[in-house]
């Protein structure tokens, strides 16, 4: 069944405020949204008699089996577009939205491709020692290559916070990050 693009934002609304409210409400929506009441309770009563939500009698929303699944799946699009976006240095802002019209129109095969490449190229580590202290600092980085020799396995990576290559050096419980500066 093909739902409609607005169906969806709907649906993935419902799903990011059941994530951040204890109960999700027409007029959440209608101020997540900024769209009216009146043209909330339209489209809510669309999705509850197409089966994609459940209203009960106090007015609360949840999503059904099927809601759950089409929510989900946009809204796992929408997480990993944005997260790319920023990655390639678009504005956090900018990625938003632009992640919320991509969402929608690219194919399965791409998406999944994409994420794919994005799983595989593209890490966030957390670098933990700096003077026998803990330090959470998240770092960015792309994989350009991975090379295995004699058991070690050197892999070079474009860091995101400074310029330059990081060369890491794994193996056998040896692990050294040199920076290579332009």
């Amino acid at each position: 069944m093909q739902i409609h693009q607005s169906a969806e934002d709907y649906l993935e609304c419902i799903l990011k405020l059941s994530k951040e409210l204890p109960v999700v409400r027409s007029i959440d929506i209608a101020n997540e949204m900024n769209y009216s009441k009146p043209s909330i309770s339209v489209a809510m009563k669309n999705l509850r008699l197409n089966g994609y939500i459940k209203v009960d009698n106090s007015g609360f929303i949840t999503l059904t089996e099927s809601g759950m699944e089409i929510a989900s799946n946009i809204y796992d699009r929408h997480l990993i577009l944005r997260k790319w976006l920023e990655f390639l240095g678009i504005d956090p802002e900018i990625a938003e939205q632009d992640a919320c019209k991509i969402e929608h129109d690219i194919s399965e095969e791409t998406f999944k491709k994409l994420k794919e490449h994005i799983n595989e190229h593209i890490h966030e580590k957390t670098y933990l020692r700096r003077n026998g202290r803990t330090v959470k600092k998240k770092q960015r980085f792309l994989v350009l290559m991975k090379i295995k020799i004699r058991g070690f396995c050197f892999v070079v990576s474009l860091s995101l916070i400074k310029t330059g290559m990081i060369v890491c050096l794994v193996g056998k419980g040896l692990c050294r990050h040199t920076v290579l500066q332009k």
